[in-house]
C-alpha cells in the first residue's frame, strides 16, 4: 500500500514576529554604523595625537585640500572612505555577530 505524503504547507509569520525581527536587524545595524564613524573619529584623534586642538587642525587641512581638489581625485577621496567604511562595517558586525542572533536555547537554560 502507498503512503501518501502530504507536503508540509507554508506559514507565514505573523506580522509581530516580523516586526520583532526587523527592528532587530535595524538596531543593529545602526549600533554598528555608528561603532564604525567612532573608529574614524578614533583615527582622527589619533593622527592629531589624542589632541582635540590638533585634530581640529588636521580636519582643517584636509578640508582645505579636498575643496581645492579636482572632481577626480573627490571621487577617488569618496571611493576610498567608501570602501573603508564598508570594510570597518563588516569587521565589526562579524565582531558583534552575538548580539544579532542572542544566545543559543542551551545556554538559556538555568
Amino acid at each position: 500500500m502507498a503512503t501518501l505524503i502530504r507536503p508540509r504547507r507554508l506559514t507565514m509569520p505573523d506580522l509581530s514576529t516580523l516586526s520583532y525581527h526587523g527592528l532587530r536587524v535595524v538596531g543593529f545595524t545602526v549600533t554598528c554604523l555608528l561603532v564604525t564613524w567612532g573608529l574614524f573619529v578614533l583615527a582622527m584623534l589619533m593622527i592629531g595625537s589624542l589632541s582635540l586642538d590638533l585634530m581640529m587642525a588636521q580636519l582643517a587641512n584636509l578640508s582645505n585640500r579636498y575643496v581645492a581638489a579636482d572632481a577626480q581625485r573627490v571621487a577617488q577621496f569618496k571611493g576610498l572612505i567608501g570602501a573603508t567604511q564598508l570594510l570597518l562595517l563588516v569587521a565589526v558586525m562579524f565582531f558583534r555577530r552575538h548580539a544579532l542572533f542572542g544566545k543559543p536555547a542551551e545556554a538559556t537554560r538555568g
